[in-house]
């Protein structure tokens, strides 16, 4: 019997998605892209899940397109190719539940727009990270609309016209990930945040997560605007008044969410 192409666990409500196709360096191919659809779908609609880890295992964290499937083909197969890596990617920000990226290694192109897709990421010192799109005639235009929302765009463009892989450090430095910890340590630092992070109201984090992708592309004034009204639909929901109310009891919540 096979394997799953996307390995699922559900521990303490934190949902654990690993890619596994090591020996296509865990490329995402169609099949995997369906595999991760499926199970952010199902996450979705979970109130188990408060927090997701996207991780693999070996020395690439994900190699991309799987590139077999970008070769002698026609215009609508490569769309559908596209919009599927698109609607994963999307299916990630849109998703009420905060997503982790676990990176022990190389994250190339595609699997460089998914760490920087993701809402947090988490490297190893041994992780390292590039779009080298251009070094084969295929410049990485949908990876770079992800990278150049997690970073500034003349990093962005350096990386996407020079192909270079970036170390941990640098994209710790860059922006591109959060933190940067010896490998022997990554996988309980990645929990420790996942369940620091899961604590919380569910409620909360999912209309939070909403808001802050919401307002990024707004102006100034019209961001407040938005974020007031989500202020105030927070403030009117159970687990607010609970919070606040926890709070200046000094004991615990219990959220209902």
């Amino acid at each position: 019997m096979s394997q799953p192409l996307v390995i699922y666990d559900l521990v303490d409500n934190i949902a654990t998605l690993t890619l596994n196709n090591p020996t296509r360096r865990h490329a995402l191919s169609s099949e995997v892209l369906a595999a991760l659809k499926d199970r952010l779908e199902g996450i979705k609609a979970d109130p188990e899940v408060r927090v997701v880890v996207l991780r693999s295992q070996g020395p690439v964290f994900s190699s991309g397109h799987d590139l077999r499937e970008l070769v002698g083909s026609d215009a609508e197969s490569y769309t559908g190719i596209f919009a599927e890596c698109t609607e994963v990617m999307e299916a990630i920000r849109l998703l009420p539940q905060p997503v982790i990226a676990q990176v022990q290694g190389l994250a190339t192109a595609a699997g460089c727009q998914l760490v920087a897709t993701c809402d947090l990421a988490v490297a190893a010192e041994t992780a390292s990270f590039c779009t080298p799109g251009v070094q084969i005639g295929l410049f990485c235009s949908t990876p770079a609309v992800a990278l150049a929302r997690a970073v500034n765009p003349k990093q962005a463009m350096e990386m996407l016209l020079t192909g270079q892989p970036i170390p941990a450090q640098t994209a710790l430095d860059w922006g591109l990930v959060n933190r940067v910890v010896p490998e022997a340590e990554l996988t309980d630092q990645v929990m420790e945040l996942a369940r620091h992070i899961a604590r919380a109201s569910s409620y909360t984090l999912a209309i939070g997560k909403e808001a802050f992708y919401r307002q990024l592309p707004l102006d100034r004034p019209a961001a407040y605007t938005l974020a007031q009204q989500t202020m105030v639909e927070n403030l009117l929901a159970y687990d607010a008044q609970e919070g606040i109310t926890a709070f200046l009891d000094k004991r615990e919540p219990k959220w209902i969410n």
